[in-house]
């Protein structure tokens, strides 16, 4: 189900598509349709289509669009995400509402993840 107006797909450039699957699917669970060695999608997580892709053709960074996870326990987040080999660069931190923080994955991008107090 697609909503007008709505983030939709978000698309990640990555330096090693198989090195980010296996980060992504280490610190967060995400499943993916594989696509040859060219692109991967980031399967739903009720399994029925996607919201987003790897794609190695496109140029991974801090400065493209800012992605934000949530998470039911920060802390562990955290922990998932370093274990998996991505590096947080900011916080956790507070924030009106709740908490957060900020990480890189293995090809540079950065993304965020935030937790209601």
């Amino acid at each position: 189900m697609h909503t007008h107006h709505t983030i939709d797909y978000i698309e990640l450039g990555v330096t090693d598509l198989a090195a980010a699957r296996t980060f992504y699917e280490q610190a967060f669970g995400w499943r993916f349709n594989d696509y040859g060695p060219d692109y991967a999608g980031i399967a739903a997580p009720d399994g029925d289509g996607e919201i987003g892709g790897l794609n190695p053709g496109r140029s991974p960074g801090r400065a493209g669009p800012f992605v934000l996870l949530f998470s039911d326990d920060l802390d562990a987040s955290v922990a998932a995400v370093t274990a998996a080999g991505g590096e947080v660069v900011d916080g956790p931190y507070e924030f009106p509402g709740g908490r957060r923080f900020h990480f890189l994955d293995p090809s540079g991008n950065e993304l965020g993840v935030w937790a209601q107090s």
